[in-house]
This record gives C-alpha cells, sequence and structure tokens, in this order.
C-alpha cells in the first residue's frame, strides 16, 4: 500500500473506471439516508433535524477528509486511499449498528457521520486525479464515469436498504441489522476497486491522446490563493445546496406535497421517488460531464445554475399541483447536481492542470461541507418551524425554495467571473509520470 501499483505494459485504462465505481457506488450509498430517516425518528423519536444529523456530519466530514487528505491521496496513490475508505465507511455501518442496538443515537452520529463520513471524502477523491491522468482526452467523460457510481449508489441502497427494513422491521433492532449488513456487504465490494487499480506508465496512456501533464500547472497551495479556485467553490457550494436539499428530505418532501390530494403518495412509492431521484442523479454524471467535454465547464455550468433556478421556480408555482411536474423538476435538479459534482475536476484540470488536481479537488470539496449542513438545515429546520405554525403540504417549503433560487443565481454569477488563471501562478510541467515509466521493468 505504500506505492500506487503501476500498470504493467498493454494495460487497459477501461479497467480504471470500474476500480472506481467499486467505491464509489459503495459510498453513493449516502444519498439513500431518506430511506432511514423515518423509521429512526420513530424509534428513538427523533425530529426532522435531528434525524439528518449524521447524514449532514458525514458531508461535512466528506469535505473536511478530502481537503486534509487531498495531499495524502496524491502522495501514497489511489490504492491506499481506497483501503483507507474502506476500513472507515464499513467501520462507521458497524458503529451504527451498535448504536442502533443500544438505543444511543450518538453512536450513530459518530459512525455514520463522522467515521463514515472520513471514508466518504477518502474514497469520493481517490481515483479522480488518475482517471484524468489516465483520459488526458476526455477528462469530463472518465471523472463523470466514476463519479456516477456515487450519484447511483442510492439507486442500488434505496430499495434494498427499505426491503431490510421490511424484513428486519422498522425498530431499533431491525436499524441495526440493516447497518450491519450494510458494512459487511459494502466491504466486500469496495475490496474489489483496491485490487483493480493502477496508474499509468506515462504522461501519454494512449499514443495519440494529449500529455496527462499538457497546459497550464499550479499547485495545491498556490491554486487556494486564486480568485479562480475561490469563485469554482462558491458555484459548487451553491449547486450542492441547491440540490442536496431536495435529495436529503425527498421521501417524506413528496408525502407532504401530496399528502392532501386525492393519491398520497405510499411509503414504497416515495422510496420508489429516492431511486428515481437517484437515477437522474447518476445520469447526470456522466451525461453532462460528457457533454462538457463538447460545449466547455462554463457554459455546461450555466445550464446547471440557471435552468437549475427556473426548476425550482416551477416547483414552488405549481408543483403541489401536478405529480409529474414536481418530479420532472426534481429529476432534473438533481441531474444538475449530480452533473455538477462529476464536472467540476475536469474543470480544475482546465484552470490548474493536473498535476496536484486531486489535492485542489479535496480542497474544492469543502464547499459541499458547507453546503451538506446548509441544504438539510434549510428545508428541515423551516418545514419543522412551518410544521409548528400549522402549515401542511406544499407550504412546507415554498420559503426554502424560494432560497434555493437565490442560491442558485448566486453560483451562476460567480461562474460568469472564472477566468483563466494567470501565468505567474504556473509551474513547469513536472515529469512524475515520466520518471515512474523509468523506473519500473519492462
Amino acid at each position: 500500500m505504500s506505492s500506487p501499483p503501476v500498470a504493467p505494459p498493454g494495460w487497459s485504462r477501461w479497467l480504471v473506471p470500474p476500480a472506481a465505481l467499486s467505491v464509489h457506488l459503495s459510498i453513493g450509498q449516502a444519498y439513500a439516508w431518506s430511506v432511514f430517516k423515518p423509521p429512526l425518528e420513530s424509534a428513538l423519536n427523533l425530529s426532522g433535524t435531528e434525524s439528518a444529523l449524521p447524514f449532514q456530519l458525514a458531508i461535512v466530514m466528506l469535505g473536511l477528509s478530502a481537503a486534509f487528505g487531498g495531499t495524502l491521496v496524491e502522495r501514497n496513490g489511489p490504492r491506499w486511499a481506497m483501503t483507507v475508505a474502506l476500513i472507515c465507511f464499513s467501520t462507521g455501518f458497524l458503529i451504527s449498528a451498535l448504536g442502533a442496538e443500544t438505543k444511543q443515537y450518538w453512536l450513530i452520529v459518530l459512525g455514520y457521520g463522522f467515521v463514515g463520513g472520513i471514508g466518504l471524502g477518502i474514497g469520493y477523491i481517490s481515483p479522480v486525479s488518475t482517471l484524468i491522468k489516465w483520459f488526458p482526452d476526455r477528462p469530463g467523460m472518465a471523472t463523470g464515469i466514476a463519479i456516477m457510481g456515487f450519484g447511483g449508489g442510492a439507486l442500488i441502497a434505496s430499495p434494498w436498504s427499505a426491503q431490510m427494513l421490511s424484513s428486519f422491521g422498522g425498530d431499533n433492532d431491525g436499524i441495526a441489522l440493516a447497518f450491519l449488513v450494510h458494512g459487511l456487504a459494502y466491504a466486500v465490494f469496495m475490496t474489489l476497486g483496491v485490487l483493480l487499480i493502477r496508474v499509468p506508465r506515462s504522461e501519454k496512456p494512449v499514443a495519440d491522446a494529449p500529455s496527462a501533464f499538457e497546459g497550464a500547472q499550479v499547485s495545491a497551495n498556490t491554486a487556494i490563493r486564486t480568485p479562480q479556485f475561490w469563485c469554482l467553490w462558491v458555484v459548487l457550494c451553491m449547486n450542492v445546496t441547491a440540490g442536496i436539499g431536495i435529495l436529503e428530505k425527498a421521501a417524506p418532501m413528496i408525502t407532504d406535497f401530496f399528502a392532501d390530494s386525492s393519491t398520497p403518495v405510499t411509503v414504497s412509492a416515495a422510496a420508489g421517488f429516492v431511486a428515481l431521484l437517484s437515477a437522474a442523479n447518476m445520469a447526470g454524471r456522466i451525461g453532462w460531464s460528457s457533454t462538457s467535454d463538447l460545449i466547455g465547464r462554463k457554459n455546461i455550468y450555466r445550464v446547471y445554475l440557471g435552468v437549475g433556478a427556473l426548476m425550482y421556480l416551477l416547483i414552488t408555482l405549481f408543483g403541489d399541483s401536478s405529480k409529474p411536474l414536481f418530479i420532472l423538476c426534481a429529476l432534473v435538479i438533481l441531474s444538475f447536481y449530480g452533473g455538477g459534482f462529476a464536472t467540476v475536476p475536469a474543470y480544475l484540470k482546465d484552470l490548474f492542470g493536473t498535476y496536484q488536481v486531486g489535492a485542489i479537488h479535496g480542497r474544492l470539496l469543502t464547499a459541499w461541507s458547507l453546503a451538506g449542513v446548509l441544504g438539510p438545515l434549510i428545508v428541515n429546520w423551516i418545514a419543522d418551524h412551518q410544521k409548528d405554525a400549522g402549515k401542511h403540504g406544499g407550504d412546507l417549503y415554498t420559503l426554502s425554495f424560494g432560497i434555493m433560487i437565490g442560491l442558485l443565481v448566486i453560483g451562476f454569477v460567480a461562474n460568469e467571473l472564472i477566468r483563466p488563471v494567470n501565468v505567474r501562478h504556473h509551474i513547469p510541467a513536472p515529469r512524475e509520470a515520466v520518471d515512474v515509466e523509468r523506473e519500473q521493468p519492462a
């Protein structure tokens, strides 16, 4: 684990995305947390805001561990990072299982939120730099394939978790058993990525592709002192806050919106809605990020932020009167949410090069930490207070959705302010990949 495994001659670069997917599909379970919210609230007598705490802390730790661990990931390589992610993520579930069994909610917060959140952060950034170096000709597509797994993780986990809770029961014993199964199963699946991952032997893994170190190169310490980094930080934070606000409360939200209609949403249908959102999240990650290779990163973020604000406006005005409209707008918002995540590594590569793109990406994900608190807090806190004020249905979310529109507009302006990095921040193109190749036997 002390040094990254170098691909032997003839190794196919198309084996690297599946390795990344095995990790991202596992840690993407975080997006299915809303399935656990109702049983936890019932079994442990929690409010909506309290039941969101493990998820919020997990996202905070994702950003912080990615920021502080990004340089270690660059130094030690993707296999080391994937191993750390495996241990932390699975252990987090096991601690949570103990917490549910003993009715100690703080253990669930500690396990899923803190320990598991570290696994989320290290696992999330573990393959990004490697993928960009393997696919210098199509960085948006490459990172989209891997990060698609994070968005698609809930597509598997949501119905799987719902079925387990149905079979094991929604009391504390059933929740504990579901957590235990999750921890063990994900440990096995993530091991596949640990065993399969490789780094390229040279800076040109494909003969007719550009060099992985072509163009401007900026170190991580320098990048965080540029206005481009902080403008992109704001863009990511606003886009994530707008998307995660829906995703974290998806199941109870759609139930609330149509509770007074002639066709209220059942528990199983709400879980299906979560799965649909995960599918949109996943499809957006590969679809929109691949599109960014064709139309450019700034243009694609104009779509994410501008059209996203329009979708929120449509839900606010007409969402509770039309179930298809509500679902369609939510799916579009989540596709932009996922696309934003998948496109940002390529945006960073365009601005700062590949030299320390993993470390820069890790630092940028602190925007996700803040958004992981802001999004659920805005939606849950306002909904709880609106409910106390006697409101119901879609009125619980009108104010919070208006705030989301404003945040997306702020992100749109920040994206417009991004310009190429000044040449004074550039460093000579690094040659680490060539050095690695020379050190390896033929």
